[in-house]
């Protein structure tokens, strides 16, 4: 039996990793800013991860959502803490995909509503429902297909008020900055238009932070750079360190019903103890600061590159490099050769999405071996 063939791989096995380097097997090391597609929050086999994981499984690795689960409320507890939502639920699951689901599942419920309104070239997840407020027609199949999601322009507001003035909308769900499409920061003013609009016409504002969320932006989630309060926020990737984990946050004027919302493996015992961990060490060592610091830096350098660079985009460590032309694939393969791992956005843009603790000279790396 062969495995189906999903993605381009880089001809590379990784064996071991440490910080923001991997290794193959036979000793080379690479420099890893894409960390598995934004999934590698606190660098590779971070001692104080790798610990909480091997205690808690040789406690207890699961058991299901019928009994009490202490490390979900302490999880909880210290997600309030860090996040600064310390008023709001939290209900787990297993990946991104999963938590749109969900959200926009919980948001119908709440509004007694059916439509949703996304925006171009957004990116959601390839489950029916999210898939469905993707806005890529490669990965949508005919099944997904629905009149009960609109689409339109980013940074839009009087396109979104047209929509939202119908009174059909249970949700808009918006990326806190789109990452597949290329990295496009979303206007801080008109991100609070939007929240303006969707509190006027009764619609729930779900902000989708699986990819930019967890201290990425150089804030522990990027809507806060606009200073609102979504009424879902919906996370994954970093928050596990490459732990499957993803979660919603829900405000407090939404009440939880039994039978509401459910989940297997959601908030399992080993997958709170690899959340908490990660939690802690951004936490302890100030991994948002750095990854603001470091991340104003490295836009700042590129943005000074010149060359076939002709845009950079982003906030913190969430960066897109648009190359002239059509040439970033050939780009990222020249970086390889070099020993860096870079992800990509289409055709023309270069995305990296490191490790929160990624070092000023680690990025010099990547700014050096792509002049």
């Amino acid at each position: 039996m062969n495995c189906f063939d999903v993605y381009s791989l880089y001809d590379i096995e990784p064996v071991r990793g440490e910080g923001s380097w991997v290794f193959d097997a036979d000793g080379n090391r690479y420099l890893d800013l894409y960390g598995g597609h934004a999934v590698i929050s606190i660098g590779h086999a971070h001692p104080r991860y790798v610990s909480a994981i091997s205690e808690q499984v040789a406690k207890l690795g699961f058991y299901s959502n019928s009994v009490l689960n202490s490390l979900q409320t302490k999880l909880a507890s210290k997600l309030g803490e860090v996040s600064g939502y310390e008023d709001y639920s939290l209900f787990m699951c297993n990946s991104g995909a999963e938590a749109n689901e969900n959200a926009i599942k919980l948001a119908s419920f709440v509004t007694g509503r059916e439509k949703v309104l996304a925006f171009n070239k957004a990116f959601h997840g390839r489950t029916s429902g999210a898939v469905a407020l993707t806005d890529n027609p490669k990965i949508v199949s005919p099944f997904n297909r629905t009149d009960k999601v609109t689409f339109v322009p980013l940074n839009d507001i009087e396109a979104v008020e047209r929509e939202l003035a119908t009174g059909e909308y249970a949700a808009v769900i918006i990326e806190g900055i789109q990452g597949v499409a290329g990295i496009y920061v979303p206007d801080d003013r008109f991100m609070t238009n939007l929240r303006e609009l969707t509190r006027r016409y009764g619609t729930k504002l779900i902000v989708d932070e699986v990819q930019s969320g967890y201290g990425r932006s150089g804030r522990f989630f990027a809507h806060q750079h606009a200073g609102i309060r979504p009424d879902i926020i919906t996370m994954a990737k970093g928050m596990g360190n490459g732990f499957p984990v993803g979660g919603i946050l829900i405000a407090p004027d939404m009440k939880p019903v039994k039978g509401m919302l459910g989940t297997t493996f959601g908030g399992n015992h080993l997958a709170c103890a690899a959340a908490l961990a990660v939690l802690e060490v951004i936490d302890d060592e100030k991994l948002i600061a750095n990854a603001a610091r470091v991340g104003d830096t490295a836009i700042a350098k590129l943005r000074e590159t010149g060359g076939k660079i002709k845009e950079v985009r982003g906030r913190g460590l969430m960066i897109g490099v648009e190359i002239d032309g059509d040439a970033a694939a050939e780009r990222r393969r020249l970086l390889f050769d070099k020993h860096i791992f870079t992800g990509g956005a289409g055709a023309t843009t270069i995305r990296l999405l490191p490790a929160l603790n990624v070092t000023n000279d680690m990025i010099q790396q990547f700014i050096d071996a792509i002049k």
